[in-house]
């Protein structure tokens, strides 16, 4: 008896609990539209947030001669290819609907 329990949980329960998981694993991967909502909402937050720090930088460098902003300063190109290519993306989508 102990051997046909055995049995049927190998051959018929594991392969049972994979499949289950692996369906759960397939369906939770993926981004609702509402999640995609928000990402893009966050995405002009953060923008906005930015430029409002660059603006920041710019009235303290122009008050305080002494002051070196590391975000103006830096090579501005490299901190915001990634950005250009989200906005990229986001044009395309926007084409798309």
């Amino acid at each position: 008896m102990e051997a046909a329990i055995a049995i049927i949980a190998i051959f018929i329960g594991l392969p049972w609990v994979i499949l289950h998981y692996m369906t759960r694993w397939k369906t939770a991967a993926t981004i609702t539209t509402d999640d995609e909502v928000l990402l893009e909402e966050l995405y002009n937050l953060a923008k906005r947030l930015d430029e409002r720090m660059d603006t920041v930088e710019r009235l303290v460098a122009a008050d305080n001669p002494d002051f070196t902003p590391a975000r103006i300063a830096a090579a501005r190109d490299i901190d915001t290819q990634p950005l250009r290519e989200f906005d990229r993306l986001l044009a395309d989508k926007g084409e798309r609907r």
